[in-house]
This record gives C-alpha cells, structure tokens and sequence, in this order.
C-alpha cells in the first residue's frame, strides 16, 4: 500500500526518493529538538545522508525491507513511522516514529501507531507489536500507554546516542489483546 488514510487531515505515504528533500529539511529544522533522542540526527549532516537512508530502506528485498511511511498531516510534513526488526518466524515486529517539534500534541503519533498496529495485526497477522521509547522521552511512551500497550521492562543500555547508551522502555501489544479492544 502506497498510501494509509488515516483521517481527514492525515495519511502515510510509503517511503520514496522523493521525500528526501523533506525528510532532510525536517531534520536540519528540528534538530536541537530530535537530537535528543533520536542518534542518527548527529550523523545527519546534509540531504545526501538522507538519501543514503532511504536508499538503504528501499534497496533491500520486499522480504527483508523495513515498512517505513512518511506522516503527513493537513499536507504538511509531520514526521516518520514505520516497522523495524519483522520478525516473520515469531510473527512480531517493532513500530518506530518521530515527529517534527511543531507536530507534536496534536494526536498525530498516536493515530498514525494504531494505523500500524492494525496494518502489523490485520495485515501482516503478526502475533506482536513492540514500541521503544527513550528513558525520560515521556511524550514517545505515553502513546504506547495511550493505545493499551503492556510496559514490560527496561532494556538496559539499548541504544546508544553520542558516547553514550541510553535505557529503553519496552512496551508490546498481543494480538488477542489488540482483538479485546475497540481499536
């Protein structure tokens, strides 16, 4: 699927070479705000880094390729989310998404999640869906909290960022608690 509508104001759009420009003037914009908690921003130096990564995301075979969509919101840029880690054999999969400061608290991130956590389960028929977020990125994990995900635990030293490694917070969502609910 090309493009996933989500509302009236917002859809995902499949990751193209065509978003490079965007994606990369979102990032040189709001770097002091993703830098934070989001490692690749200090490696991300100019629109030519940017399109290593979508390149690197679209050169992998449909089999192995991370599913990775760009947010819009009122067709305006918003931010990224996709899955990582597809785990075909275990049938789970992790869902990652940042945001532009300016499209932060509008809703934005939790409804494009449960757009893919529906994808991943309906879809996919994935067993179990996976987010996690920073230690202390309390915006990033209330939206696992949001959509009923279960907090399982801290993955100790799980990401590293500058010199350092940073905690993660580990949520997941069954597929038979996903079918429980109203989503």
């Amino acid at each position: 699927m090309e493009k996933l509508i989500i509302d009236d104001h917002q859809f995902l759009e499949r990751l193209n070479r065509s978003h490079v420009e965007v994606i990369f003037n979102a990032i040189d914009q709001n770097r002091k705000f993703l830098r934070m908690w989001l490692p690749f921003v200090d490696f991300t130096f100019k629109a030519d880094d940017t399109e290593r990564f979508v390149q690197s995301v679209l050169e992998k075979s449909s089999a192995n390729r991370d599913e990775v969509y760009v947010i819009w919101y009122k067709l305006e840029f918003a931010g990224l989310i996709g899955f990582k880690d597809i785990d075909k054999v275990n049938d789970k999969i992790e869902i990652g998404y940042w945001l532009t400061e300016k499209m932060t608290g509008k809703g934005i991130a939790t409804a494009a999640t449960r757009k893919m956590v529906n994808l991943a389960f309906r879809n996919m028929d994935m067993n179990r869906v996976q987010i996690k977020c920073g230690v202390g990125n309390e915006k990033s994990s209330a939206i696992p909290q949001r959509l009923g995900f279960y907090f399982e635990g801290i993955e100790r030293n799980g990401e590293r960022h500058n010199h350092t490694y940073i905690d993660l917070e580990v949520f997941s969502l069954l597929k038979r608690e996903w079918a429980e609910t109203l989503f």
